[in-house]
């Protein structure tokens, strides 16, 4: 037994645009929209959402899971890999020093910034379909998604603001990495493009910035204070893209993190 009385819930609105509610609360649920405009407007514009990034990223929503991002590595310790990933990172970067954007100093080998990258690009690609649950804490908890991923993470991470831009924080959530737990930020325009920023503990000081693509995503990527950054686009524009890490890197050497 529903009652039509009882106020509607943002989970059961995202459930009934999801198609996921409950057959005996639907008739309920649209009773509420014919008096609610607000929320029939929220409504409308989160189906106008799910159906731009069905447009944008049904080609890669069917992709098998990346092994690295499969729940089991989600929810254990590292143990032995754990090492071992340090000691190949280790080996892989050369250590380096100075300031400045395209040019930082001696840069750590392409393979492990790649290596970086790879996971980065893996978690653009599970994540930014998804419409319901993109994110583990969302953006109007700023304040505390920067303090838990800074106590979990074991630097300061900051979420870059981006509204000059054109995006608006969704939120984000914390991974497992190959040196460690890795932070990741995902932003969205009005037209529904998002960008990701990925960020774990690197062995390098310093490095120059590189482009990688793959498929549909492009990614730039650095490190910098011992710490590796890659934003991540499926828009395919590096322009829109440089523009994006150029404001990213601003703000991290502004804030130190």
């Amino acid at each position: 037994m529903t009652n039509p009385h009882i106020p509607v819930t943002e989970d059961e609105l995202h459930a009934y645009v999801d198609n996921e509610l409950p057959a005996e609360r639907r008739g309920d649920v649209e009773a509420w929209l014919a008096t609610h405009p607000d929320d029939a407007a929220r409504v409308r514009s989160w189906r106008t959402m799910a159906e731009a990034l069905h447009v944008r990223y049904d080609g890669i929503v069917d992709e098998a899971v990346p092994r690295r991002l499969e729940i089991e590595r989600l929810v254990r310790q590292p143990r032995k890999w754990f090492y071992g990933a340090i000691a190949a990172t280790l080996a892989a970067f050369i250590v380096g020093g100075g300031i400045g954007w395209m040019a930082r100093g001696a840069a750590a080998a392409p393979s492990a910034l790649q290596s970086f990258t790879t996971d980065a690009l893996d978690a653009h690609r599970l994540y930014v379909v998804e419409v319901r649950h993109p994110v583990e804490v969302p953006g109007s908890e700023r304040a505390h998604l920067q303090a838990w991923l800074t106590k979990r993470c074991g630097w300061l991470v900051r979420a870059p603001e981006l509204t000059a831009a054109g995006l608006k924080l969704v939120g984000g959530r914390l991974l497992p990495g190959a040196t460690g737990p890795a932070s990741f930020m995902m932003y969205e325009s009005a037209s529904g493009e998002r960008f990701t920023i990925y960020t774990a503990k690197s062995e390098a000081e310093a490095t120059q910035m590189r482009f990688s693509s793959e498929g549909k995503e492009s990614a730039l990527f650095w490190a910098d204070r011992g710490v590796a950054y890659v934003v991540v686009s499926s828009v395919g524009d590096r322009g829109r893209l440089t523009q994006i890490a150029q404001s990213v890197y601003d703000q991290m050497e502004k804030t130190g993190g």
